[in-house]
């Protein structure tokens, strides 16, 4: 049984967020949000999201759904919404989709490829359980195993499909199925939760894999700034005058 560090959520317009202070508190150091699936599709929270979770000191990552439509079309869409820097995780979800068809090996590929020449080579995370398994079967892809696996599989001991030594991040759990812990404070009902094998340096450290570190997080101070307009000017920072 593999001990578990819950260090990550991720997160979508399914997800309520009352307080990105309350999950700071509760040890989460980053947020992957779902931002875009398919070729047209934009999740309507990312955006603000993104700005109140960085404010409030977490690291931020994207993930984009795919399907088996257009690759170049679901790329476009992906980094037209999210934007190309070098503090944000990109990550590929490939899973079954009931809808629009599940995303092949061929395809998974090639969004993998076109993304590269945006972001740079390897950076972007590959999520996956049993899709994975199914498409690539026992192979051994290099390809495939050149990206940092994020491995969906809800039981007390992960194993990647053959192309990956190890995961690099870990979904135990939905908020329902899987080993606890469940849930996080700050998110209301259910919410899938991420296992980091390291210390939250590391996760830091490698978070967007392009070799940037995002600066820690800051005490921010309140100012206080009193005007009486009948006589003198009062400033006040955290309570004493200056």
């Amino acid at each position: 049984m593999v001990s578990i560090n819950r260090k990550v959520l991720d997160l979508s317009h399914h997800n309520s967020v009352s307080s990105w202070q309350q999950v700071r508190g509760a040890g989460i150091v980053g947020i992957i949000h779902k931002a875009t699936e398919g070729a047209t599709y934009t999740d309507p929270d990312y955006l603000k999201r993104a700005h109140d979770a960085m404010n409030a000191g977490l690291l931020w990552g994207a993930y984009h759904w795919i399907n088996a439509g257009n690759i170049a079309n679901q790329v476009d869409n992906f980094l037209h919404f999210v934007g190309v820097d070098d503090e944000t995780l990109y990550a590929l979800d490939w899973e079954d989709d009931p809808n629009n068809g599940t995303a092949s090996k061929a395809q998974a590929q090639e969004f993998l490829q076109r993304i590269a020449e945006k972001i740079g080579a390897n950076r972007c995370v590959v999520y996956s359980g049993n899709t994975a398994k199914e498409k690539l079967g026992s192979n051994v892809d290099s390809f495939f195993g050149q990206h940092r696996l994020w491995l969906a599989q809800y039981g007390t001991s992960p194993v990647p499909q053959a192309s990956w030594d190890d995961y690099w991040l870990w979904q135990y759990s939905d908020g329902n199925v899987g080993p606890q812990p469940h849930g996080c404070p700050g998110v209301s009902g259910d919410v899938d939760t991420n296992s980091w094998p390291g210390n939250d340096g590391q996760l830091r450290q490698e978070w967007s894999g392009a070799g940037v570190i995002p600066a820690p997080p800051t005490t921010q101070s309140h100012v206080d700034i009193n005007i009486n307009i009948a006589g003198d000017v009062v400033v006040t920072v955290n309570g004493k005058p200056v």
